[in-house]
């Protein structure tokens, strides 16, 4: 997934952008909240966490004018500020969970897919899709039972398309998924790991969940649940 961090020290920034990344995420790490709006604004994301302590905007403006332009995303504070006051305000500015510096990245991790699952309508750690199974913490997919030998690019387009199962998706949001900067993408790469991914769901060949609609991206026609 898409996550956007905001957090103005340099070295947790850049572990943030190390972890996340390892998870298999995509991450677009700045450094202030007026850079935030402008990613915001530019770039589609499905997750963002933010410090409070951020300079010039500081982090509970930044988190109302994202809900005052009308980005639904979740966000998670991650700061020092500990005290019940600032949870409560946090949350009435429109944020959706809250974690304590310091932190064990494997709490974030988890609060993270929570967010990410309860926006994408899931409450388990797992999506179904008739035969298919995909295992959201172990990043694992497998087909009546049988784990499916996925490329770290072909799991994120398979799960970006299941979490939005039954609506069309645009190569510019899959390659969003796929690549932090313009400079990278190329909507033929999207051609090919799609093409890979439908033969390796479909070895029996009776299980094609994948449409392409002409001239506007892909469709996960499965039901998930």
């Amino acid at each position: 997934m898409k996550l956007l961090v905001v957090e103005d020290e340099a070295l947790l920034r850049h572990h943030l952008y190390s972890r996340l990344g390892e998870q298999g995420h995509v991450v677009d790490a700045v450094a202030d909240a007026e850079e935030a709006l402008y990613r915001a604004r530019e770039y589609h994301h499905d997750l963002a966490i933010v410090d409070l302590g951020l300079p010039g905007m500081g982090g509970l403006d930044l988190i109302r004018e994202i809900r005052n332009q009308g980005w639904n995303f979740p966000i998670l504070i991650l700061t020092a500020r500990g005290n019940w006051q600032d949870k409560v305000e946090g949350l009435a500015a429109g944020a959706d969970d809250y974690v304590v510096k310091p932190f064990q990245f494997e709490e974030l991790e988890a609060r993270l897919n929570a967010l990410l699952r309860r926006a994408s309508g899931f409450v388990q750690s797992t999506i179904e899709a008739g035969p298919l199974v995909l295992d959201l913490n172990r990043r694992q997919a497998r087909v009546d039972e049988h784990n499916l030998s996925l490329t770290a690019y072909e799991y994120r387009i398979l799960e970006y398309l299941m979490r939005h199962h039954q609506q069309v998706v645009s190569k510019d949001k899959l390659m969003e998924q796929l690549y932090p900067d313009d400079q990278d993408r190329d909507p033929n790469v999207i051609e090919v790991l799609v093409g890979r991914l439908r033969r390796k769901l479909d070895q029996s060949g009776d299980f094609r969940p994948i449409e392409t609609v002409r001239g506007q991206g892909y469709l996960f026609i499965e039901r998930c649940r």
